[in-house]
């Protein structure tokens, strides 16, 4: 079985935010729940694309408190579902670092992934 370091990762920096607990205990816990959850098929994911996805989601950081400011200041009172194509050949680590770029903001959400490579998109508009 071979496991993905880019997946590892991930799944150690979820579980650090959800725990919020550095100590060597929490870590061993860490590494061995990321070990044994199921690694899914492998599938080649390039570094350049976790990292653009990072980036992103650093940039987004500003963003989401520039929307959050625009909220309380100004009312949004119009809502839209949108659906949004996912991009061609997303591993499920990917898939979901993009769910949680469009999540992170605060005027959307996603409501629902497609198996056929869609988002549905809630928004929040002025």
């Amino acid at each position: 079985m071979r496991i993905n370091p880019l997946n590892l990762v991930l799944r150690l920096a979820i579980w650090f935010l959800l725990t919020s607990d550095l100590s060597l205990v929490n870590i061993v816990i860490g590494v061995t729940i990321a070990l044994i959850l199921p690694q899914g098929r492998v599938q080649k994911e390039t570094l350049k694309e976790w990292i653009d996805i990072l980036v992103k989601i650093v940039a987004a950081i500003p963003i989401a408190y520039k929307e959050a400011i625009e909220i309380i200041f100004r009312p949004h009172n119009r809502e839209e579902i949108l659906r949004e194509r996912v991009k061609p050949a997303r591993t499920p680590g990917l898939i979901f670092l993009d769910i949680f770029l469009i999540t992170f903001t605060p005027k959307t959400i996603v409501v629902r992934y497609d198996q056929n490579g869609w988002y549905q998109v809630h928004w929040v508009k002025r």
